[in-house]
């Protein structure tokens, strides 16, 4: 009996800690690709732009038209490509969905033999796939997992993939934008706060990564910083040249 009261505390305090992220959802990858490419996309727009040696409203134009073609175009690809993941799974389901129906017996028997190959003993195997196959829509969830390696109750959701991107991509674009509509007169504030803005995102990132923050920061400051300096470059030679 006391080995019972005290491995029972224990299954508790494992139940209640052994948690893990959400990997599935439809958010956070939309959110983290949108502010970073925000943030690259128009910081390099704008130090292009200004490496052609152009007036100081025409940068902060260049600017919040890029934030508002970019934060669009992000949203719109997004709930296309999340749209048309979705139909091609609810697609191949429909597909599975046929053959439990006219195919009962060996869908089980296929079952049953992808268990064995796990490790489970036939007889087991075959007894567990029965008991499993009476319930159609959890022999459907239970073919989609093993077969397809998805879950039919946590499809990414289109709409908020396109929010997600919409709202990060707007929030990233601002940064550079920022220090000009507060009054600024000179490129450095833009591009200073837009690498700080690439450094934290990448620090950010790496909560929800086996990577450390330091590490995924400086990497995203670098690849922003590169992105900046080659169309800033390129900007004075396109200036010149015109």
């Amino acid at each position: 009996m006391s080995i019972i009261e005290t491995e029972a505390p224990l299954h508790e305090a494992h139940r209640d800690n052994h948690t893990h992220r959400d990997v599935n959802g439809g958010w956070l990858r939309p959110a983290v690709f949108g502010a970073m490419d925000g943030l690259v996309s128009n910081l390099a727009l704008m130090t292009g732009v200004a490496g052609g040696a152009v007036s100081q409203q025409t940068i902060v134009i260049t600017g919040l038209a890029g934030l508002a073609a970019g934060a669009f175009s992000m949203a719109a690809g997004e709930y296309t490509s999340v749209a048309s993941q979705r139909e091609l799974v609810q697609a191949e389901l429909d597909v599975e969905r046929r053959q439990l129906r006219k195919h009962p017996i060996d869908e089980m028997e296929e079952l049953a033999a992808l268990y064995v190959s796990r490790g489970v003993e036939p007889a087991l195997a075959r007894e567990v796939a029965m008991q499993l196959s009476k319930d159609p829509e959890q022999a459907l969830e239970i073919h989609a997992r093993e077969e397809l390696g998805i879950d039919p109750d946590d499809l990414p959701s289109p709409m908020i993939a396109a929010v997600s991107s919409f709202g990060s991509f707007a929030l990233g674009a601002l940064l550079p934008v920022l220090p000009y509509l507060l009054g600024a007169t000179a490129l450095w504030p833009a591009v200073l706060l837009a690498l700080v803005g690439l450094f934290g995102c990448g620090a950010l990132v790496a909560r929800v990564t086996a990577r450390s923050w330091w590490f995924s920061g400086l990497r995203q400051l670098v690849l922003g910083g590169a992105a900046a300096a080659i169309t800033y470059g390129l900007g004075m030679a396109f200036g010149a040249a015109l």
